[in-house]
């Protein structure tokens, strides 16, 4: 399956940090952390999601390079897009969308330079 880029309006959605910054691990035995083309390590966080009628879901987002955010902070995504993946194990298929933003910054930094 070719992934392709689906751009995210993070403008219209307010998203918080509910789980700090961890580097993705590829290999839990050996420790090794995933980097992108350049080398720099991936770090996932966890997010909450909210839109304008109140509907509020969980998200995982990557990104290369630790963000200096905390847990509790409201963030923004710079960059965000998803994208669509699908597996099959036993017979049994499952897909999902995957997030990754250039960079994630305290919403407060994108607001003071608006």
């Amino acid at each position: 399956m070719r992934t392709i880029p689906i751009p995210v309006d993070a403008t219209k959605l307010q998203f918080v940090c509910v789980r700090a910054p961890r580097p993705r691990v590829l290999n839990a035995e050996t420790g090794e952390v995933k980097t992108d083309k350049d080398g720099n390590a991936v770090y996932e966080l966890v997010v909450s999601v909210e839109d304008a009628f109140g509907r509020i879901e969980l998200v995982k987002v990557a990104t290369s390079g630790e963000p200096r955010v905390t847990v509790g902070q409201e963030v923004t995504p710079i960059g965000l897009v998803g994208y669509v993946w699908e597996t099959s194990r036993g017979g049994q298929a499952r897909w999902g969308i995957s997030y990754r933003a250039a960079s994630i910054v305290p919403a407060a930094e994108v607001a003071a330079h608006a």
